[in-house]
Formats: C-alpha cells, structure tokens, sequence
C-alpha cells in the first residue's frame, strides 16, 4: 500500500495575513507553507503526518505533491526528517490562479510514478484535534470493505455543514448513501463531515482521469465533486469510517484560525494529569417474567442503588488492569484460606471481565468503521455486589467499563445505541467467556431504572434486539430482597432448559409464553399500582418456574429462603439465577418480623432502594426509611 500527503495548495489567505501582520509576532514565519506552520509541542504540522504514516509494515511507499511556489521549502524539510527527496513531487504551479487542483495533483503522481497499488491519501496540511489516532486500523477497516473508505468526524457546533463535505452513512452496512459537496442550509441532516483521507482501491485509480476529462476547470477539481461524481452519479461502493475526534485548519483558513487552534491544543495538551472516568452499574432485580428472556419472552426488571460495581479509567503510559485485592487474589493466608475462598468465590474474578470488554471493545469499532485513538489506559474496579446469588454482578462490571471506555475514546450514544450495548454487553459475556446468561440484566443495566422488555422473535429477527421501555418510578411499594450468605454457583440454576426449549419441549415453550403473559399482567398492575395484583404475579411467576426447573434445580437454599418470606405472607419470586430472593410485602408490621427471621436464618436481608435514573435519584419508601 502507498500513502500519498497532499500539500499543494496555495494558501493566500493566512499567508496574506501573515504577512500583513503588524504585532510582529508572525513576521518569521512569512512565506512558510501552512503544513509547516508550527503545531502543538514544537512540531509542525506536516511532522505528526510524516510520523503517523512513517510505517514500513502499512506503506512500502509515501509521497509528498507540493507546488513549485513551495518545493524547496518541503524539500529542505525532506532532507531533515529523513523523508526521502526523491519522493517529493513539484506538481509545477506557483499561484491559485495556475494551481492543477486536488484530483489532477493526485491523478499526477499516481502517473508519473507509475503507481499500481492501493493508496491513502491525506492532507498533509490540516490539524487534527487527537494526535493519536490509530492508522493502522483504519487500513484494516479498508481491507475488510468491499470498496473506497473516507474518514470522516461529527461537526462540532460551531461548524456549518456548508463549509465541508458532507456524507449520509447507512448505520448498518456503513456504506455512503450520498456525498454534498458544501450543501446549502436544509438539504440534508447530516452533520458528519469528510476531510480529505481516503483509502482509495488500485482498481478505482482509474476513475481520476475519467474524472478530469469531465472538469476542465481546476476549480472543479476537488475531491468533494469527485467524491459527488462517484457516490452518487457513479454509485460505486465507498464506506465510510469514523473519527472520534475533529479535524481543523482545512482549506484556506486565516491567521485567527490558526492561533486560536494552537493555542486550544497546546493548552490541552499541558492539561495534567489527565482527570480520571469512574462509571458505575446497578445491581438489578428481575421483578417480572424471568427467566423467559433468553427464550423469546418478556420481562420486567429494576436497578438497585442497594448494589453497585464502579470501574474507574485514567490515562496512562501504557494500558493497565489492576486486579482487585478480594476479587482477584495472589496471596493467601494457608492453603486452607486458599480453599475457603475458592469454595465460596470460584475461580474467576473481575479482571476477565475488565479484559474481555476491552477485547470486544476494539473489535466493534474496528467493524463498526471507528477509529480510535492511540491512548492507553488504567482500569481498575470495584463492587459490593454479592457474588454469585443472581443480582448481575458480572454484567455490572461489564457495562461500567464499557460506560467508561465510551466516554473515553469520545464513543456516542449514536456510534453505539442503547439497544446495542445491551448485546454488546452479553457478547462479551457469552462469547468471550462462555458465560450463560440472557438479554434482561444488560438491558436494565444500559437503560436503568424500572424497564420493560419485550424479547419476541420477530423483533430479535427484524431488528436484532428488542422492545424496550422505561416505566414510571414514582409511587413504587416496599420490595426487599434477601441472598444467601454462603450461595453456590448461581449458574447452574439453568440446568438443561434450553436444551429442552430448542427441542421444542411444550411443557417448556407453553411456560415462557406464560411468563410474557405474566409479564404484560404486571406491566399494567405497576402502571395502575394495583400492587396486591403485583403481588400475586410475582407468587405466580415463581411457581411457573419451579414446575418448570424442578426443586431439585432450584436448590433447597432456594426454596427455604421463598417458604420462610411465605410464613409473613409477603409475595417473593427469584430475582435472578438463583441465591437470591425479591419479594413485596405490604404489611409494614409483618415486613418487619420478617428481616429479622431472614437474619436470624442466616440470609442477609436488605429493603430495596430502586435507582430512578430520570431524576438521578434514590427512589426510597417510607417503610424502607422506617426499616
């Protein structure tokens, strides 16, 4: 592959400006290129191209087309930074008025070169806002698309899309549907720019004489209206990829631009140390129709402020996961202290999962056509989720990295919707680490709150997620929950059911069609706040899936915690997989006795705190206040 920096234009305004200015602060820098105008930390512009291109193992060559006005400027340069001179190409004009344009410069070196290979093409004379970005995957994007790719960014608010390229990009198959050169006011919505980098294919090349047989005029040789020709005359393939960051100082700009644009990077760049993102996830509790979301059913399930996992990301030298000192231990008191843990917390701790999502994370922008910046990073996490008892613990850890990696690399709600995270979250719980799990906890963990999800298969098909909708909080009954303080693995409470639904067993299908049933009926009982109605769903949904899982599955730590919640006369249901309970009792005085039954029995008991992510509030009853 060849790249190919373009900075053959004439800048005559910041030029002119430059020259003219009377502060004498800019006199040393009169007839200088803008790509050698000083950048941020004492290099010039062309210098953080030259590095970033300047790779053996992506381009066997690259080239530099400048102007005969200029050529001895890039030529003195060439022979400083080790840029071979011989590459530097004079494409022989002197002024705008003579200047060949950006499609004949490139049609130019790529004939007088005789060049027969892929090619990226860049201007070598724009500011780019991240310095860090990773070019490398960008050419794997291109290799993996059946055609051109353009880089593009989000305009920032003071930008108008009539002063750039702009590109409508399908979300799914990231094909360009149209390229406007400059649109005026109203003709599109798009506010996501093209700048001049491009992966163009050797077989296209071709395309850039038959582009300038049709434009005599230089000044229709641009690539926005060669961009325009192709996408939407020629409708060839062209893919678009996108920029987390923005790009500046493009085309001919004035000496304000430049200094305000250096002055906002060195500034950012002399921000230190970079100020830590913590995020944080809620434990959930499944209040309605679980386990039926991984069976094409529905459910009803809330966040907890009572349990949360936090991840915490700063910027390093290089990237780093920290282990967590109880979830991730090293060292042990004894080989019986080594037994005791393993027995009770398993094998695997947090830092799979920190990995896992960072894995997954590059490999979705890879594919999704985003290209990241070359940052590294510190992990670290912490949760007081109770381990193994079916409050969502892992899928926690999961989505607050993933919150934190999102906000990091500038990753928007656009580039990664909320219905799509919530499959991201179980890929990488799936597929990465084999984890058995369903849709409904990584669902209530991206949307928060109180949410109902409709997981039919005709919306998993036709969409590829499902229907999900936030409920009112306002006015919710005192839930509590209880977990066994020494569980089993909450996973094996899913025993061989899928093997049976797949099989298409009718005691198990007719079961999670009941359960989305169930789930409609509690929809309407917590919309009327008809909670006795509630109540007795909940009774029923447990009774569902215990004809169904059988009590031996279900466990007798299970089922002791649902027959003692039973003797106060409360509503109690699974909230999970298994090592834990949710009910709703509506008898304040009985809801009392039955805490400190639970604790006497050795279960630890708690009165839920449902988190409102509307109001970013606590959602606390008056019975749990008094509790």
């Amino acid at each position: 592959m060849i790249c190919i920096l373009l900075v053959a234009g004439h800048g005559t305004v910041l030029e002119t400006q430059i020259k003219n200015d009377d502060t004498g602060l800019y006199s040393h820098l009169a007839g200088v290129p803008k790509a050698l105008l000083p950048g941020t930390g004492g290099k010039k512009i062309l210098d953080f191209w030259w590095e970033t291109v300047n790779m053996r193992q992506l381009f066997t060559e690259v080239y530099l087309v400048t102007n005969a006005d200029k050529y001895k400027y890039y030529e003195r340069w060439a022979t400083a930074n080790d840029f071979p001179v011989e590459n530097v190409v004079n494409d022989g004009s002197t002024t705008l008025a003579d200047r060949l344009g950006a499609v004949a410069d490139l049609e130019l070196v790529i004939r007088s070169r005789k060049l027969q290979d892929d090619i990226v093409v860049i201007a070598g004379d724009m500011l780019c806002a991240d310095q860090n970005f990773d070019i490398a995957q960008v050419i794997r994007f291109f290799r993996s698309e059946p055609g051109e790719v353009i880089i593009y960014y989000e305009l920032e608010e003071s930008e108008k899309s009539s002063s750039r390229g702009i590109v409508e990009v399908c979300r799914d198959t990231h094909r360009i549907t149209r390229f406007l050169e400059k649109p005026q006011e109203g003709l599109t919505s798009s506010r996501l720019a093209s700048v001049v980098f491009y992966c163009i294919q050797r077989d296209t090349l071709s395309y850039l004489s038959d582009f300038l047989n049709l434009q005599p005029q230089a000044t229709d040789r641009s690539f926005g209206r060669f961009w325009e020709w192709l996408i939407n005359e020629k409708r060839l393939d062209v893919f678009g990829m996108k920029l987390p960051t923005g790009f500046q100082l493009i085309g001919q700009v004035g000496l304000s631009d430049y200094t305000r644009w250096l002055t906002h990077y060195s500034t950012k760049q002399q921000e230190t140390p970079a100020k830590p993102i913590t995020c944080r996830s809620f434990a959930r509790v499944g209040l309605m129709g679980n386990p039926s979301d991984g069976f094409n059913g529905k459910t009803i399930a809330m966040s907890i402020c009572n349990f949360w996992a936090e991840v915490t990301l700063v910027e390093s030298q290089t990237l780093v996961l920290v282990p967590h000192p109880l979830n991730d231990p090293t060292e042990f008191g004894s080989l019986q202290d080594l037994f005791c843990i393993s027995r009770k917390e398993g094998y695997l701790g947090g830092l799979r999962l920190l990995q896992a999502t960072c894995k997954k994370f590059y490999q979705f922008c890879s594919k999704q056509g985003i290209a990241l910046t070359k940052q590294n990073f510190t992990l670290k996490y912490d949760t007081n989720i109770p381990r193994q008892v079916g409050l969502a613990g892992s899928s926690a850890i999961v989505s607050a990295t993933l919150k934190c990696l999102m906000k990091f690399y500038n990753i928007t709600d656009d580039d990664l919707p909320k219905s799509i995270r919530a499959n991201f979250i179980l890929n990488v719980e799936t597929e990465e680490l084999f984890i058995t799990a369903g849709l409904q906890d990584r669902v209530v963990q991206v949307y928060e709150g109180l949410v109902y999800m409709d997981f039919s298969k005709k919306l998993m098909e036709e969409q590829g997620h499902g229907s999900y909708v936030s409920m009112d909080m306002s006015g919710l009954p005192p839930f509590w929950l209880a977990y066994l303080s020494d569980p089993s693995d909450s996973g094996r409470i899913h025993s061989n059911i899928r093997q049976r639904w797949l099989s298409g067993e009718p005691l198990v299908v007719e079961a999670m069609k009941t359960f989305a049933e169930l789930t409609d009926q509690a929809r309407t009982a917590l919309q009327d706040k008809d909670w006795r109605r509630l109540a007795q769903l909940m009774d029923q949904n447990f009774e569902l899936r215990r004809s169904v899982y059988t009590d031996e599955c279900l466990g007798p730590g299970n089922l002791k915690m649902v027959q003692l919640a039973r003797q106060f006369g409360s509503a109690v249901k699974l909230p999970g997989s298994g090592g834990a309970v949710v009910g709703l009792c509506l008898d304040e005085a009985r809801l009392v006795e039955m805490r400190q039954a639970f604790q006497e029995a050795g279960c630890v008991f708690c009165v839920i705190t449902p988190y409102d992510p509307v109001g970013r509030r606590d959602v606390v009853s008056q019975i749990g206040d008094q509790l």
